[in-house]
């Protein structure tokens, strides 16, 4: 009867091991600010586990002291190829994934080098405010994972015809949001768990289907640390202009010590980029426009000044905007994100900084934008 007991036993553990092995392993990797993002990452799990045929993992990409969060697991960056599919998901900063989910990304690029995600099904689920550019939020977020290779799942119509058309809702075809700027009724709204459920059961359907047709080979954890600066431009499909000459007796850059000092005003091939003054025939897209090529000559400047080697950088110290404002204008800090932002992508914490804003009533050679940069290098 022992035997009889100990076979049983042993049967059932390889069975259900077995089962174990068979079922999709799928990564729910999020930043959440405040739990919106969370609650609806729950949804996505949810779906994923419905079936029985795929298992959910709920991790974030760095640590947060928010009560709902703190207990989240933070997740490697080497252990992404160890899954089946993954789902995205974020808020949406400025039309595009938050600063810490593109920290996280920005050090995937031996993940890239390697060819390691190339294959895997992966889906995108974000938490907007009122809903503005939320389409454009999730395609921008796909330009990253499509540089990867990987398969992107759509969410399509599925859910629609179940949608509560009485309130705004952040349905798209792309995948799900939440409106959460919009709290006449508690958000994630019961609409949106339910596009969030029904996008978790793609993605588990996709990752079934394509379990075991991929690579999952873990890159070492040594090798993934050592990011390549040029290969996350490569990555990013940033290009960085020629070094601008001039247009004085002065020099592109400074060097003292081990820091770098560095004026850059946008200049595009030879000519100013949405020259002018905001509020007086320039809007504030064209104004970040702007921005964005006046920290490319900054960049392009430095790599002048580092032998070409970026990866000599070892931190960006300060960074001033100086912008072509009417007096009464004082929304400099959100245009001055670009910069910022666009630093962190391609440095990571190395690109982090201090820094300051303000307007001018001009700026020479009449640019909207006049950067100042300081950085130290090895």
């Amino acid at each position: 009867m022992k035997l009889y007991s100990t076979i049983c036993l042993v049967l059932t553990i390889f069975f259900v091991s077995n089962i174990q092995a068979q079922k999709a392993k799928i990564l729910v990797l999020i930043h959440s600010d405040n739990g919106g993002t969370y609650k609806l990452a729950k949804e996505i799990a949810t779906g994923i586990e419905a079936k029985g045929e795929a298992n959910a993992y709920i991790k974030q990409v760095k640590a947060s002291e928010h009560p709902i969060l703190k207990s989240i697991p933070v997740a490697e960056v080497e252990e992404l190829t160890s899954y089946d599919g993954i789902a995205f998901g974020s808020p949406i900063y400025f039309g595009n994934m938050s600063t810490a989910m593109s920290e996280f990304l920005a050090k995937t690029v031996n993940l890239w080098s390697n060819h390691a995600l190339e294959g895997m099904p992966a889906t995108v689920f974000m938490s907007a405010g009122s809903g503005a550019g939320k389409e454009l939020a999730i395609q921008s977020f796909w330009n990253s994972l499509s540089v990867h290779g990987m398969i992107l799942v759509s969410n399509g119509m599925r859910g629609y015809e179940s949608v509560d058309k009485t309130i705004p809702q952040g349905n798209t075809v792309l995948g799900t949001t939440s409106l959460a700027s919009l709290n006449n009724v508690e958000r994630p709204s019961q609409s949106e768990r339910l596009l969030a459920r029904l996008q978790g059961q793609k993605i588990a359907k996709v990752a079934l289907a394509l379990k075991g047709t991929f690579s999952q080979k873990r890159p070492s954890k040594k090798d993934s640390s050592q990011t390549d600066v040029h290969a996350v431009l490569k990555a990013k499909q940033i290009e960085l202009p020629k070094v601008p000459e001039p247009a004085g007796n002065y020099q592109p850059f400074v060097r003292t010590g081990n820091l770098v000092f560095i004026n850059q005003v946008a200049l595009k091939n030879g000519k100013i980029v949405h020259p002018g003054k905001l509020g007086k025939g320039l809007t504030e897209e064209q104004v970040q426009e702007a921005t964005r090529v006046a920290i490319l000559n900054v960049l392009s400047v430095l790599k002048d000044a580092v032998d070409g080697d970026l990866n000599r950088v070892k931190k960006c110290v300060q960074l001033t905007g100086i912008f072509n404002t009417k007096d009464d204008y004082t929304q400099h800090a959100a245009l001055m994100n670009v910069a910022s932002n666009l630093l962190v992508d391609i440095f990571g914490e190395k690109g982090r900084h201090a820094r300051a804003t303000y307007g001018a009533s001009s700026i020479p050679v009449n640019s909207s934008v006049e950067i100042q940069a300081v950085f130290e290098i090895e």
